[in-house]
Formats: C-alpha cells, sequence, structure tokens
C-alpha cells in the first residue's frame, strides 16, 4: 500500500478541474474515491484512480463510483475508458463490464507489469 500512495494522491489541480469524486458513508466518513483523467488516445478517457476505504469493500461503493466515471466519461464525451488495474482488482472491473485488452507497466510499482482493461462506452 505504501508504494500505492503516490499514485492516489489527488492533486489540487484535479480537484480543480471537477475530476475528482468522493464518496461517503452514512456515517459523514469518506468511504472512497474516483478520478478521471485525460488520455493520449482519441476519445478516450483513463480511470486515473478508484480507492474504497477497505472496511468499505462489498458494501457497494466501488460500484456505485464505477458507475460514477463511466456516466461522466460518457457525458464528457468518451467512447472508451480505460483501466490500468491492481490485479487483485481484476474481477471487480471485469464485473463492471472492462474487457481486458492486455497489460501495461504498474504506475505504482516498478517493474510490474498490470491488467490493462477498457469499457466501451458508445
Amino acid at each position: 500500500m505504501a508504494l500505492a500512495r503516490i499514485v492516489l494522491e489527488v492533486r489540487p489541480e484535479q480537484v480543480a478541474a471537477g475530476d475528482v469524486w468522493v464518496a461517503t458513508g452514512a456515517d459523514g466518513e469518506v468511504a472512497g474515491m474516483v478520478a478521471l483523467a485525460p488520455s493520449t488516445q482519441p476519445n478516450t478517457l483513463d480511470l486515473d484512480k478508484l480507492f474504497v476505504e477497505p472496511q468499505r469493500i462489498r458494501n457497494g461503493v466501488g460500484r456505485a463510483l464505477m458507475a460514477h466515471a463511466i456516466d461522466e466519461a460518457q457525458r464528457r464525451g468518451a467512447k472508451r475508458l480505460t483501466v490500468l488495474a491492481d490485479p487483485y482488482a481484476a474481477g471487480f472491473y471485469e464485473r463492471n463490464g472492462a474487457r481486458r485488452i492486455g497489460e501495461a507497466p504498474s504506475d505504482a510499482i516498478p517493474g510490474r507489469s498490470v491488467p490493462l482493461y477498457e469499457i466501451k462506452l458508445d
């Protein structure tokens, strides 16, 4: 988790651009967050971050954040959303409509390859 801390960091400019959303629980505590980012590919956005507090996993928080990210990507006119996934989260992304399209270098752990997914939005 310590290695991923830098990748999960939210920059003020991401918030100012309206690219970050936070989910809270009934107790008002942060339950998770999701962020979109521009892609190098045309008509594509990247799922930049999706994190759910460990004690909130399997409570629908991730599913709600993912649905919001998909809706927002569509609203912005993207035709696809790409996801660089932690291998332990691969099943989650597949259950939420993502199709594996290959592997790519991890943005958190040097020398590690992770699954690359896409969600077609059209």
